[in-house]
């Protein structure tokens, strides 16, 4: 299946950089999602949406069933075939995030908002681990996934404001002294910048910690899960830098992304992680590789 012709370069990378397996079963996760995800087009009447939701939510589980329907869940059940269709259990989560973000619900408390990504995780990273044997720790993926997940929206947040979905909690944003609506009209304050900021220094540290957790042994499967991270964390060192100015999302590739990628994945093959740097006592991936 060929990659999405509005694939961000993480994930276009990440698929180029993957073994056969794991390249397969990334583009039938990704095409599944994109699909899922016309659900919530500007101007889709409403109705529909939900019924086109409801409809995927059960072939998700005819998927994870044995029983797809649909020739993207077909292809999908083809590529987990090594790891048994159980291995997409938790599929439906895909639908879930979309149906939590067709209602354009807002994140209470980081609570809310990790429950929402380890929902995605469970659907869209974990499953990687099953095609692997022996299959790295659930935690690592979970945390990967997790924080991955969060980086990404994080990429989006004016653009994603300006569609009534905000990605930061409520909670968060109140003690940061920014309104809401704040997030849809950058250049933000400089509270609200340094919110930003801080979640992109985390994360980028949670995903360093989560990837050199995985066993050496797994790592080389799983380059192409590696070379994601990477270069989702080169994205976000560039939004930060852009602070107080929003990120515009889905930027072309940096110059030096397909050497960060070849970088990560050959550390990978040879079962070393990412590099860390340093910053107060804290690690965060460095230059992505």
């Amino acid at each position: 299946m060929p990659a999405r012709p509005d694939s961000p370069p993480s994930r276009a990378l990440a698929r180029i950089f993957s073994p056969t397996p794991l390249r397969a079963a990334l583009a039938a996760l990704w095409a599944l999602e994109g699909e899922i995800a016309v659900s919530l087009r500007p101007g889709l009447d409403h109705h529909v949406a939900h019924t086109r939701l409801q409809w995927w939510r059960e072939e998700c589980r005819r998927c994870a069933a044995g029983e797809a329907q649909h020739p993207l869940t077909r292809e999908l059940a083809i590529a987990f075939a090594p790891a048994g269709t159980s291995a997409l259990d938790a599929l439906t989560g895909l639908v879930d995030t979309a149906v939590w973000d067709l209602a354009a619900a807002t994140f209470a408390s980081r609570r809310e908002l990790s429950a929402y990504c380890e929902r995605w995780s469970a659907a869209m990273v974990e499953p990687l681990g099953r095609l692997l044997a022996p299959a790295p720790a659930p935690a690592a993926l979970r945390s990967i996934g997790r924080s991955l997940r969060e980086l990404e929206l994080l990429l989006a947040l004016a653009a994603e404001a300006r569609a009534a979905r905000l990605r930061l909690p409520l909670d968060e944003l109140a003690q940061a002294g920014a309104a809401p609506e704040e997030l849809a009209r950058p250049p933000w304050s400089a509270s609200l910048a340094a919110l930003v900021r801080a979640r992109h220094c985390s994360l980028r540290a949670e995903l360093a910690a989560g990837v050199n957790a995985l066993a050496p042994s797994a790592q080389p499967a799983l380059r192409g899960l590696v070379v994601w991270v990477a270069i989702t964390a080169a994205e976000s060192r560039r939004a930060q830098r852009l602070l107080p100015r929003a990120f515009a999302g889905r930027a072309p590739r940096a110059p030096l992304d397909g050497w960060r990628a070849w970088r990560a994945a050959r550390r990978a093959a040879a079962g070393r992680g990412l590099s860390v740097a340093r910053h107060g006592g804290g690690g965060e991936l460095r230059h992505g590789v």
